[in-house]
């Protein structure tokens, strides 16, 4: 039976529900991909990104408020968030939360205003927004829910029926306001992952029959308070790492933001797991199972005093082992060297192929960050990769146009170092970048010079087709081979060495002086041998460098300068 208002607890459910209908289209959603390449990752990285929040709202249980729900919604959506779909997803439902989080239950004006909130937040994060996206999926669906305030409307299920019907409706428009999409025969694959969202929540507000279990990211069985003692009894029949169920209550007398809770947790996963950590305004809520609480209590009180603390041993019968396990730790701990002075600046990169990797450490790059097409790192994983480089100030080469966003939302997040971001978006510019960095240099011209130096750089990558399709202009069979610049396909074909060739002639012009050439895992160094040699014959006036790249997916990265 549906009601006229929302409460909390409905409103979890329709989160919940929302997530899951997404999760189960996401392959779907990743063959909506514009470019048929075999890296299409919208649908991955906008499921990732809600089941981090997913997670979290799971774990409240029924009977959080608001507030917390809120809270858990925001907190989670902004540190899972992966890809340039993930991070405006995430906007999206951070401008929605804080719309609503003071009130106990929802009317229709109220879902009205935090739509318009969240199309607001959105619109802000981004740069240079562009139509015929998620984002204008977005605006049509609260446009819709204004036009149905002002209209009087009352009856809530036919308010949100309406409201996807013409966020629908927008989002079957947007090939003719992205000719790309029109010409490759889909629609925006951003737009469509909003659209399941949304009709998932719908499905549970109506009541329909809905698994709401949400699966933990590193292990099959929830944790948390609820279901504790199913939990203990599967783990007395295994064999159990960790043998402290440990609880308690924060109650803050300190700054509690979002990096502050992140550092939490990744402390808490340091010394244990089945971590649940809570934050409303003015309290903590923490569940963790480890080998040591002194530990967990220790680092909590420099947050607040603590109330409601309770431990439980889950394995009497290895007390003694357990001490010992215990008093090992906090020896190791005391032994550990002294940390390092902190230096002024250290450079993090996103990188994948294990040349391109030994490239990056061999030029000064601290620390890499695994990823790129088909695995875009979190906001979380960039902030965590953050805390490997002992400096004060850090560049962050994202290397791929999708990891930029979520770079740039980190360095917002970040409170204690200085996260610079040089928009790479191709390994090319990420290793020029790093190259025309001077360490005598103040770090404001550093950015400047690096800015400007990528500027320079042109990239072209050759992959496969994973289905026929028709861009611009060029029509493209499964199996054919691609070859891709900064602004579209170059050259399509059956012959990966013409195609490549034809990429670069694309490519360089009169001022070209450089031509570098990765060659990845699945191509033999003697065909990428040839692929320089006719290239030298071609380009005599230009230096043609090779180097093993190790990539996946891409047969050659090629950069022209």
């Amino acid at each position: 039976m549906t009601s006229n208002a929302i409460d909390a607890k409905m409103l979890s459910k329709m989160f919940l529900a929302g997530a899951k209908n997404l999760e189960s289209k996401k392959e779907w959603i990743n063959e909506l991909n514009v470019f048929p390449v075999p890296d299409g990752d919208t649908g991955t990285n906008m499921t990732m990104t809600i089941m981090s929040a997913a997670r979290e709202v799971s774990a409240l249980g029924e009977n959080a408020d608001m507030a917390a729900l809120c809270k858990a919604v925001s907190s989670g959506s902004l540190r899972g968030a992966r890809g340039n779909s993930g991070v405006i997803l995430s906007q999206l439902l951070r401008g929605f939360t804080k719309s609503i989080s003071g009130k106990t239950e929802l009317n229709i004006p109220d879902l009205a205003d935090a739509f318009d909130k969240a199309v607001e937040t959105a619109y802000k994060a981004v740069m240079k927004p562009k139509e015929g996206t998620i984002l204008t999926v977005a605006r049509g669906g609260a446009e819709k829910a204004r036009e149905l305030v002002k209209g009087g409307m009352e009856d809530m299920e036919q308010f949100i029926a309406q409201v996807i019907e013409h966020a629908e409706y927008v989002l079957r428009q947007t090939p003719e306001l992205l000719p790309v999409l029109k010409q490759a025969g889909v629609v925006d694959s951003d737009g469509q992952g909003l659209v399941e969202v949304l009709k998932g929540a719908y499905d549970a507000f109506l009541g329909k029959e809905i698994d709401y279990t949400i699966a933990e990211a590193s292990q099959g069985n929830g944790s948390g308070a609820a279901g504790q003692s199913s939990g203990y009894q599967a783990q007395a029949e295994a064999e159990i790492k960790f043998g402290y169920c440990t609880e308690f209550i924060i109650m803050l007398s300190r700054n509690f933001n979002i990096k502050n809770e992140m550092d939490f947790k990744a402390y808490l996963e340091s010394i244990g797991d089945s971590i649940v950590c809570v934050a409303d305004e003015d309290v903590v809520k923490v569940h963790v199972h480890t080998n040591d609480p002194g530990l967990a209590i220790q680092k909590a009180l420099k947050y607040g005093q603590l109330s409601n603390l309770k431990i439980d041993n889950m394995r009497l019968e290895h007390q003694e082992k357990l001490f010992k396990m215990s008093e090992k730790q906090e020896q190791a701990a005391q032994a550990a060297p002294p940390q390092e002075p902190m230096k002024p600046v250290g450079f993090l990169a996103v990188s994948v192929g294990d040349g391109i990797n030994e490239i990056f450490k061999s030029l000064g790059v601290d620390h890499i960050i695994e990823g790129g097409q088909t695995m875009n790192p979190s906001t979380a994983d960039i902030l965590d990769a953050v805390e490997q480089v002992n400096a004060e100030t850090i560049f962050i080469l994202p290397n791929n146009k999708n990891i930029i966003l979520a770079a740039n939302q980190a360095a917002e997040l970040m409170t204690d170092k200085n996260l610079l971001v040089i928009p790479t978006k191709t390994i090319p510019q990420g290793i020029t970048a790093v190259i025309n960095y001077v360490p005598d240099m103040s770090v404001e011209n550093n950015e400047a010079t690096m800015m400007q130096e990528i500027g320079n750089v042109k990239t072209g990558q050759v992959t496969y087709a994973v289905r026929d399709t028709m861009i611009d202009d060029k029509e493209i069979k499964q199996g054919d081979y691609m070859g891709i610049g900064d602004k579209g396909i170059l050259s399509v074909g059956q012959d990966m060495l013409q195609i490549t060739k034809e990429m670069v002639a694309a490519m360089v012009d009169e001022d070209s002086e450089l031509i570098s050439i990765y060659y990845g895992s699945d191509v033999q160094e003697e065909a990428a041998e040839q692929l320089r040699r006719e290239l030298e014959e071609t380009y005599s006036d230009c230096d043609i460098e090779l180097q093993y790249g190790g990539q996946p997916i891409y047969y050659y990265v090629v950069s022209v300068e």
